[in-house]
């Protein structure tokens, strides 16, 4: 099975001139929902971490079946005002605009090893607000994985120094 056979291009959404990769035929289908989550924690075996995490709301999708899969706990990484505990925040640009992103405060411990998890490698700039978080709070990104990358967007140069696991690229 190809993954990509479950990815539907929408031109023009969610502005004129973008071309979304839409992962829902993917997340509808039982099997390749599987094989993706799968596939990810083929990538990550042998790798020593600690804690997977993952964005708002796509990567609560893939790191929580992963997180319980690897036996790991999951740090839900959430836009800004959604946790209810202390928290610490980083802003961010995307392709289309500007976010901020926050995380508790007492996920991560000096000395933790994180795996980011998300659906989509576009400008970095999640990924990269990710880092600083854990990173501000004394852990270590392990690795990153995503279920597609969309390679013109550079987001791999943001993210230099840091291990990157694909599974699709465009």
């Amino acid at each position: 099975m190809d993954l990509k056979d479950r990815i539907r291009d929408i031109p023009d959404f969610p502005q004129q001139g973008i071309l979304f990769r839409d992962i829902t035929p993917l997340l509808y289908d039982p099997a390749y929902f599987r094989q993706a989550v799968n596939m990810m924690k083929d990538q990550l075996q042998g790798l020593d971490f600690d804690i997977i995490a993952g964005p708002e709301s796509r990567g609560f999708v893939f790191g929580t079946p992963l997180a319980y899969l690897m036996e790991k706990p999951f740090i839900p990484v959430r836009k800004a005002g959604k946790l209810p505990y202390k928290t610490r925040r980083a802003e961010y640009e995307l392709e289309y605009g500007t976010a901020v992103v926050e995380m508790h405060e007492d996920t991560v411990k000096p000395g933790d090893r994180v795996v980011i998890v998300d659906d989509l490698l576009a400008t970095g700039g999640t990924a990269r607000a990710i880092c600083n978080l854990v990173e501000e709070l004394g852990g270590e990104v392990a690795a990153m994985i995503f279920l597609i990358e969309l390679e013109a967007l550079g987001g791999r140069s943001v993210l230099g120094g840091y291990e990157l696991k694909t599974l699709i690229n465009y």
